[in-house]
């Protein structure tokens, strides 16, 4: 049996904030702003996780109002999801997901956030895809005050022996 899940996630881009994507760090003079790292990329990821097996979303599980989860780390939050879907006997087929910005371009760094989410995971990078796309200028993306991100995922049954 197979699930798909879809998640999205958005956050403002402010100064003095780490920027925070896929699980790694890129140079830049924003950050995105929020109760965790805002790493909108991994928040995406997890709602999809959680969304495909009626789970809910990750403020329902890591709410913005327990202090338990400032600041921490979104790997944590990716990991934590991946074994609620694990015991509820799921693995992950695959992970195509596209991140709206202005800037940064981000290409560079692609590669290493596909090992990142694989690893925690579980999976093979080829099994993780990340787009980027800007919105031409248009919108508050395009004035760079914020970013999104969305993530579609395939999930399976897992064979129970």
């Amino acid at each position: 049996m197979y699930r798909i899940g879809q998640g999205i996630d958005f956050h403002k881009l402010v100064e003095g904030r780490e920027f925070w994507l896929g699980g790694i760090l890129i140079p830049h003079t924003k950050g995105a702003l929020g109760h965790s790292d805002a790493d909108v990329l991994l928040h995406a990821i997890c709602d999809a996780m959680l969304g495909a097996i009626s789970l809910g979303d990750i403020g329902m599980h890591f709410p913005d109002t327990d202090n338990a989860f400032k600041g921490i780390d979104s790997k944590i939050l990716l990991k934590k999801c991946y074994e609620l879907i694990q015991n509820k006997g799921y693995k992950i087929v695959n992970i195509d997901s596209t991140i709206l910005l202005q800037a940064p371009k981000i290409r560079k760094y692609v590669d290493e956030m596909r090992l990142v989410i694989a690893d925690i995971l579980q999976l093979s990078s080829f099994d993780v895809s990340i787009k980027a796309t800007t919105t031409e200028h248009l919108s508050f993306i395009g004035r760079e005050e914020g970013i999104v991100a969305s993530a579609n995922i395939l999930l399976q049954k897992m064979n129970i022996i």
